[in-house]
């Protein structure tokens, strides 16, 4: 039975499982991911990554997710610093900055490197996008929340409570406000400026950490008058560092310094590997060799 080498790596928490399918194919990857993200009979994770080329000349590589229920997702921000030190540490690439394409548009990724190896990363989240900005939901406890697209869609609400997220997260995902369901944010402005979040991703459920889901708490936060520009918005798996600079100023994030563009958003934090192991295409046993 065919076997796929795969490896497994997490942003703040958010993990999931990365194939290269530059050397590997996987003939049905929304199956897969069902399966191999079962934390119990498969691999687990939050889901699936394709690492690939680019079919177009505008971005180096490219990247397809896959939630733990099998839909397709349109952007992980943290996947895509995990891509990016897989490609640099894995030696795939010798680039500092990488052109990532995803199904929402293509990413710039600025690797930090410090001896040789990617110690976090800088992406380019582009602009954020907003329609229905303050949502009203009667039907539930009453919240008012705020919607912002970072690519996908996710709606933030600012609550002392945040893990009500917990008990309402899969409700307000599939709620009739949303037809394409939505991500949910539930977050606190703490004392010291920081911004406590938590998640329910579309298709996966309470996680970790959610890239996107940070950048749009961010944004939120800004343009509801809680925070300013710049915030580090800590979730259960860690801190993400957010910056949505003006069209007047540009990001201090570190070497990506004087070649960005303003009212873009970026996220830097760190990625990690956890283990590389194989696993049988089909059937219904999982091999994970560690």
């Amino acid at each position: 039975m065919k076997t796929i080498p795969f490896t497994k790596m997490h942003g703040c928490g958010n993990d999931y499982i990365y194939v290269n399918t530059m050397l590997h194919d996987v003939p049905n990857p929304s199956e897969a991911a069902v399966r191999w993200s079962d934390r119990h009979k498969g691999v687990g994770a939050d889901g699936l990554v394709l690492i690939g080329g680019s079919p177009v000349p505008e971005a180096d590589f490219s990247m397809r997710i896959f939630n733990a229920d099998g839909s397709e997702a349109m952007m992980c921000g943290n996947a895509s610093r995990c891509i990016a030190k897989y490609l640099y540490d894995r030696q795939l690439t010798n680039k500092k900055v990488i052109r990532l394409l995803t199904k929402s548009g293509v990413k710039t990724l600025w690797l930090h490197v410090e001896n040789e190896t990617v110690e976090s990363v800088t992406v380019d989240m582009l602009c954020p996008a907003f329609e229905d900005d303050n949502l009203f939901i009667p039907s539930l406890d009453p919240h008012l929340g705020t919607f912002v697209s970072m690519g996908n869609p996710h709606y933030v609400i600012f609550t002392d409570d945040v893990d009500q997220v917990e008990r309402i997260g899969q409700e307000l995902e599939r709620h009739p406000a949303f037809p394409q369901r939505c991500n949910i944010e539930f977050a606190r402005v703490e004392s010291n400026g920081d911004i406590r979040t938590r998640v329910w991703e579309r298709g996966s459920g309470i996680t970790l950490a959610c890239g996107t889901g940070a950048c749009a708490t961010a944004v939120a936060a800004a343009i509801t008058g809680r925070s300013d520009r710049q915030s580090f918005i800590d979730m259960d798996g860690g801190k993400l560092f957010i910056e949505w600079p003006s069209t007047d100023k540009q990001p201090s994030c570190g070497g990506c310094m004087g070649k960005t563009t303003p009212n873009h958003v970026y996220m830097t934090g760190t990625a990690n590997f956890v283990f590389d192991g194989c696993i049988e295409m089909e059937g219904t046993k999982e091999n994970t060799n560690q």
